[in-house]
């Protein structure tokens, strides 16, 4: 099956310093060499601590920002080969979800304004016809025409689907808001997945909201993928040691239930200069002197379970 978005090897480096006439002082591997695939009607949730590259991979899969290097691809068809007309067309396969929903809307429009925008950029139906398709999406994700605190993240995500999307980016599209209103964007993101045949981009840090939603699991470590599973590989059989410390950190409901916690040592590694090897061995506890010189790459084992890892390797897909 050919997936719906595909990136391969793709990089995306931003300069800083430097002067008017001066090139660069540094780049920032803010996404350095990740290559993933989305199949149609898949949720893939891309998890990692803050500065990992994960919100910079998911607007070079929507071609917001150019990559330095790499491909994407979607149904195949090269995204860095499009010309404007080309991609502006495409652009109503594709939409994302923004985190914060009090910054991503216009205060100055009304609801049906931000909702319609998008059908009016692509001259979608009549004018009659874009209003009553925005009292469709407001019914849709269960908004009233006037709407405010909570609920403006269901406008975000109303805006998204006005068009008809297939691909969605939803960008920490639910860390901004009270957990018990968390709970009720989920369930809705959810649900419309399932209707609306969505896939999905879900990018968060909360281990516990990825779990709900999707079908496999990411993990971004400095600009690179080091874990990918099915989502019951991912939360029952963790390999990488960074995906372990992460896991460790999840509250368990039950009080009754202890978690050994695995603390991990050290700061993140600055992406400007990234240590030799594999990025995560200055904070590992499992390091050994292969990880400190040769960068681990990404293996596919048993059941696609794809770690990065020189210790704990994917189990061969004969095994067991």
């Amino acid at each position: 099956m050919t997936p719906l978005i595909e990136v391969r090897e793709v990089r995306k480096h931003f300069p800083i310093g430097g002067g008017l006439f001066g090139g660069p002082r540094a780049w920032v591997r803010a996404v350095d060499g990740v290559s993933l695939a989305i199949q149609p009607g898949e949720t893939l949730g891309l998890v990692g601590e803050s500065g990992s590259g994960k919100s910079t991979l998911g607007r070079l899969m929507l071609r917001l920002i150019e990559p330095t290097a790499g491909e994407v691809a979607f149904e195949g068809r090269s995204l860095l080969a499009l010309g404007a007309r080309e991609l502006r067309a495409l652009r109503r396969e594709m939409q994302i979800i923004f985190q914060d929903p009090y910054g991503s809307l216009d205060p100055r429009m009304r609801v049906e304004s931000i909702v319609g925008e998008g059908l009016a950029i692509h001259a979608h139906g009549s004018r009659a016809q874009r209003r009553a398709r925005v009292r469709e999406l407001l019914e849709l994700v269960g908004l009233p025409p006037e709407a405010s605190g909570g609920q403006r993240q269901r406008i975000g995500i109303a805006r998204a689907l006005a068009v008809g999307p297939r691909f969605v980016v939803a960008d920490e599209a639910v860390s901004a808001l009270d957990v018990s209103i968390q709970a009720q964007i989920l369930n809705l993101l959810q649900d419309l997945g399932r209707r609306l045949g969505l896939t999905m981009l879900f990018i968060a840090h909360d281990l516990r909201i990825v779990e709900h939603l999707s079908d496999r699991v990411a993990v971004m470590y400095l600009g690179k993928i080091v874990e990918l599973a099915s989502r019951e590989a991912f939360y029952s059989n963790p390999h990488h040691p960074y995906t372990r410390a992460l896991l460790s950190a999840v509250p368990v409901p039950d009080p009754r239930q202890r978690r050994q916690r695995m603390v991990v040592g050290g700061d993140v590694p600055s992406p400007v200069e990234p240590p030799p090897g594999c990025a995560f061995h200055p904070r590992c506890p499992h390091a050994e002197d292969v990880c400190r010189r040769v960068v681990p790459p990404l293996v596919a084992g048993r059941g696609g379970h794809a770690v990065a890892c020189h210790v704990f390797p994917a189990e061969p897909p004969g095994k067991g």
